[in-house]
């Protein structure tokens, strides 16, 4: 096991062992699947299920996605717009994009979100 920060990383050649440990930890704190797949490249982790999940979960399952999640130069203040009403529904949100920011093509999005995380507004 290697646990960083609030990231944990369960290797072991015995499956049920493993699930033995992700049982325990589910009934103690919050945790999060991801998908590991092994080859002769080396290991690869999927972060499609979570990107997904966080879609689901703000109801934007329905939209196309774009060449360019944001765009490029703008510059984001909290007096643009009116305050949102959810502060930790939006801080929750920047925290699981954080998560994501390992991939390259949303990282610069995730980076300016996060500068609003104490004032965020609704863009018009």
């Amino acid at each position: 096991m290697v646990v960083y920060v609030d990231g944990i990383v369960l290797i072991c050649s015995n499956y049920y062992g493993i699930l033995e440990i992700k049982q325990h930890l589910c009934h103690h704190v919050q945790t999060k699947d991801l998908k590991v797949a092994q080859s002769n490249n080396g290991i690869v982790i999927s972060w499609k299920k979570y990107a997904l999940d966080i879609l689901e979960e703000i109801g934007l399952m329905k939209f196309k996605p774009l060449d360019t999640p944001m765009v490029p130069n703008v510059k984001l203040l909290p007096s643009q717009a009116e305050p949102l009403s959810n502060l930790e529904r939006y801080r929750k949100l920047v925290g699981k994009l954080n998560y994501l920011i390992i991939t390259p093509y949303i990282s610069f999005t995730v980076s300016v979100v996060s500068l609003l995380l104490n004032s965020p507004c609704a863009r018009q």
